[in-house]
């Protein structure tokens, strides 16, 4: 007789729930404690080559890396939980013993599915609530060589711009809308993709429309010929948020506040295709979670005393390495602008999950 519940039994449910999950977390601590000690090793000599820093300054460190390398190796620990699990149901004939009682394989795995769909959620809150702020302060203080950072100053440098085909480049920026000033500016006026033009000026500020140069120098490339004015107006149609808006980076944003850069980024006319794809990624990456136990499912069926079960855990563990690439290299091309975001983000999840699923019924028939 098959059991039409879509679980199994409420304390053999939870007892797969439980066993999942406990595994799960052991590998998630095995795997942060050596990554940690192993970049810490490599990281240790810089922080205390700052003067000042010491023992506090190491722990600040761990502090801070760890919360990236539980969001990061969280879907690896969920992968190999459910194959140490599986696996050991099935050496102890406990999914035989499920089959013979009328469970189908989708029944077995739908305990695992639901904790997943927990662990998911809780990753997704993690990483919005912990990890970006933790990136953000990490790469704070990288920039400064592990050494005290300063205080914000509101002032950008080395920002580049492009007005149409013009390319300008900003040694310093400061403040924000009518009262931004530009300091060191250069424009590569361009035609088409051949330079036609140079314009280095002192400063700018916002004329308009447009901006109003001071102590200009004019460099034509044909004829070769420098001029110099004191005053002059250029860059029409280039706003002031194409200055002001920071380098976005999607790691140290969280969902809704990245959400509404990509806005501003829009407005401003920057290209926002690689952010528009991580920050679906901030959901899909979560997600990811519930793909481990079908892709892992295989190995939860077969008779292990067949000798093909480590065959079978080898094949679910490459499944699900499978993705992890497959999600980077979508990601990546993304990035380049040959998938489109929605693609390069949800694309490789819908894959393998129909590729679990086929395995899934492939093993139920």
């Amino acid at each position: 007789m098959i059991n039409l519940h879509f679980f199994p039994s409420k304390r053999v449910a939870l007892y797969m729930a439980k066993t999942f999950l406990l595994r799960t977390l052991a590998v998630l601590f095995g795997l942060v404690l050596v990554l940690m000690a192993l970049d810490l090793l490599g990281e240790s000599g810089k922080i205390l080559a700052q003067p000042g820093n010491d023992d506090e300054q190491l722990w600040k460190y761990v502090s801070l890396r760890v919360p990236m390398l539980i969001s990061r190796f969280l879907p690896f620990s969920v992968l190999l939980g459910t194959l140490i699990t599986l696996a050991t149901l099935n050496q102890n004939s406990e999914i035989v013993s499920m089959k013979a009682a009328g469970i189908s394989a989708h029944q077995i795995i739908a305990p695992l599915i639901l904790a997943s769909v927990g662990v998911a959620a809780i990753s997704f809150i993690f990483n919005e609530r912990v990890v970006t702020r933790a990136a953000a302060t990490l790469a704070a203080w990288e920039a400064v060589e592990y050494g005290r950072v300063p205080p914000s100053t509101g002032v950008s440098s080395n920002v580049w711009v492009r007005g149409g085909d013009d390319l300008i480049l900003v040694r310093q920026v400061r403040g924000k809308r009518e009262s931004t000033r530009l300091q060191g500016l250069t424009i590569y006026h361009r035609d088409g993709s051949t330079l036609a033009s140079m314009i280095r000026a002192e400063s700018a500020v916002p004329a308009g429309s447009a901006w109003r140069l001071s102590n200009a120098q004019l460099f034509d490339v044909e004829g070769n010929v420098v001029a110099r004015r004191p005053s002059m107006v250029a860059l029409h149609g280039v706003s002031t948020d194409q200055f002001t808006l920071a380098n976005v980076s999607a790691d140290e944003q969280d969902f809704w506040t990245l959400k509404e850069s990509i806005a501003e980024l829009k407005v401003a006319g920057r290209p926002t295709a690689a952010l528009e794809a991580a920050l679906w990624h901030k959901i899909s990456g979560p997600l990811s979670a519930l793909l481990m136990p079908l892709l892992a499912g295989v190995a939860a069926f077969g008779l292990a005393r067949s000798g093909q079960l480590f065959v079978r855990a080898i094949i679910g563990m490459g499944l699900g390495f499978t993705y992890f690439v497959v999600d980077n290299f979508a990601l990546a091309m993304g990035d380049f602008g040959a998938y489109p975001p929605l693609l390069a983000a949800w694309g490789p999840f819908a894959l393998f999950l129909l590729i679990g699923e086929m395995v899934l019924i492939r093993t139920e028939e």
